[in-house]
């Protein structure tokens, strides 16, 4: 018996490690997929977004003689945001304030013509304008949240690849850091608001 015991202690040994590097490993895939998960919750409420923005403009166009420019932007603004595609398996900080980029000038583009929405009574009145404005507000809490829910669903995956002695092993099985979604720059600034 005493001459097995090295090798019962030697399986033991490499079984522990085994288990151990695999857990590492099977917590990192399902950390990267609620992470992958998030950012199709995030892309979905964007999309959300267009869909009612291209109802929106089709409202506005119908309702009154409205500035062409202002609607051109929005769907300038519009299909720029939708072209600009995020891989979920490798998110950069340079992919996500890409997309956040596009993303504002559709938040711009989309404020400027609530604005100019004003000087027209008659479309202020219009029950499908006011719908669509209601659901696009309604929209805009919704992309907050996925975000919200984006950046913390990152937080522990980025946690344990770059904790000791995980992040010995995450390189060895592919698992980079993925990026937190940022505010656009200057978003820290107060709006201004005139009268």
């Amino acid at each position: 018996m005493k001459r097995f015991l090295p090798w019962i202690i030697g399986a033991v040994v490499i079984l522990g490690i085994y288990s151990w590097v695999k857990g590492i490993n099977n917590t990192a895939v399902t950390l990267s997929q609620t992470v992958e998960q998030s950012w199709g919750d995030v892309q979905t409420a964007y999309q959300r977004r267009n869909d009612l923005i291209g109802n929106l403009v089709n409202t506005v166009k119908g309702a009154a003689d409205f500035e062409k420019s202002t609607l051109t932007a929005v769907i300038e603004a519009r299909a720029k945001a939708t072209s600009i595609t995020v891989d979920p398996k490798n998110i950069s900080a340079e992919q996500l304030a890409q997309f956040n980029q596009a993303q504002s000038g559709v938040s711009s583009s989309l404020s400027r013509l609530l604005v100019t929405v004003e000087k027209y009574p008659d479309l202020k009145a219009n029950q499908n304008f006011l719908k669509l404005q209601d659901e696009l507000a309604s929209t805009e809490n919704q992309i907050l949240t996925a975000r919200t829910r984006f950046n913390e669903a990152v937080m522990p995956y980025n946690t344990h690849i770059k904790t000791f002695p995980n992040s010995l092993f995450a390189g060895i099985f592919g698992f980079k850091e993925k990026a937190y979604f940022q505010s656009v720059a200057g978003a820290e600034k107060p709006v201004e608001v005139k009268f």
